[in-house]
């Protein structure tokens, strides 16, 4: 069972590593040849997903301590 933490830290941590690139990184990198890094570099889907996905995340992090505080004071 430890080895499923591990597993699921590190696609994690790719997973991080490849937006952050994506949406960052790549835009620093002067164009490329390569249609694939060409297709990251002009895209503005991410740029913008998490500092509008920051709100829902918050208020969905607040209803689910609230939700934690009700059922333990029942």
């Amino acid at each position: 069972m430890k080895y499923w933490g591990g597993f699921l830290v590190i696609i994690g941590a790719i997973s991080l590593i490849g937006f952050v690139f994506a949406a960052i990184i790549s835009k620093l990198f002067p164009l490329s040849d390569n249609l694939i890094i060409q297709a990251i570099q002009n895209d503005r889907y991410y740029c913008f997903l998490v500092p509008l996905t920051l709100p829902a995340l918050l208020v969905a992090v607040y209803f689910h301590w609230l939700s934690m505080k009700l059922f333990k004071h029942a």
